[in-house]
C-alpha cells in the first residue's frame, strides 16, 4: 500500500505484499501433509542399520516385514508362512520376477529369517531385497 503525502514522489512507501508467497507455502504444506502418509508402510519395525548405498527401484515392489512377534504381514495384511507363496502370487499377478523387499526386526532369530528367505524361495520369488536403515557403520 502506498501512500503520497503531496506532489512529491519521494514521500511514498512501498510495501512487498507476501500474500502470493504465504499461499504458496500453505499449498505445498497440504500437498506434502497428504503424500506422507501414503508413502510408508504402516507396519512398526525396528529395522538394523545398514551401510549399503540406497538403490533406485525399477518397478513398484511387495514389501514383506516380519515383526518382534513373528508375524509376517505381505503390505499391511496378515499372512501365514503356509499361505505365503499363494499370497504373494496373488500380490503380484503370478509375476515372480517383482523384487520382494524384506522388512525384518532386529530382534529376529537369524534362523527364522533364514527360514523366510528359504519359503520366498520355494515360492519361487528370487528378487529379494533386505531393508535396514540408512546411515549404519560403515566397515
Amino acid at each position: 500500500m502506498a501512500f503520497s503525502s503531496g506532489s512529491h514522489d519521494e514521500d511514498e512507501i512501498a510495501d512487498i505484499n507476501v500474500t502470493p508467497f504465504i499461499d504458496v507455502m500453505l499449498v505445498l504444506l497440504i500437498v506434502f501433509m497428504v503424500a506422507a502418509p501414503l508413502s510408508t508402510v504402516d507396519v512398526p519395525v525396528n529395522l538394523p542399520a545398514s551401510s549399503a548405498p540406497p538403490r533406485e527401484r525399477e518397478e513398484e515392489p511387495l514389501w514383506l516385514t516380519l515383526t518382534r512377534e513373528g508375524d509376517l504381514r505381505l503390505g499391511e495384511a496378515i499372512v501365514s508362512a503356509a499361505g505365503l507363496g499363494p499370497a504373494l502370487d496373488r500380490a503380484s499377478n503370478g509375476n515372480r520376477a517383482v523384487p520382494v523387499l524384506l522388512r525384518a526386526d532386529s530382534r529376529i532369530p537369524y534362523g527364522d529369517l533364514m527360514q523366510l528367505l528359504d519359503a520366498l524361495r520355494v515360492a519361487g520369488y528370487l528378487k529379494v531385497a533386505l531393508v535396514g536403515l540408512e546411515g549404519g557403520p560403515r566397515p
